[in-house]
């Protein structure tokens, strides 16, 4: 089980990083080319929206096992 646990622990970081390290990137791009910006806001809002319900299913996930436990 504690294999287990580092496995969706190293998950979740994976999940953090590459969400940061993309909204990062889409920033650099936005501020770099004024004909794409569009595009890079829309990229950098979908990388929110998908930071955000990354964490909150695995709140939901901790939750659950906390409450069946």
């Amino acid at each position: 089980m504690t294999t287990l646990q580092e496995i969706a622990d190293a998950i979740v970081m994976l999940t953090r990083a590459g969400a940061v390290f993309r909204f990062i990137f889409c920033m650099v791009r936005l501020s770099g080319s004024e004909e794409q910006a569009g595009m890079y806001k829309k990229r950098a809002k979908n990388t929110v929206i998908f930071y955000i319900l990354a964490e909150l299913a695995w709140q939901l996930k901790d939750l659950l096992l906390s409450y069946y436990k």
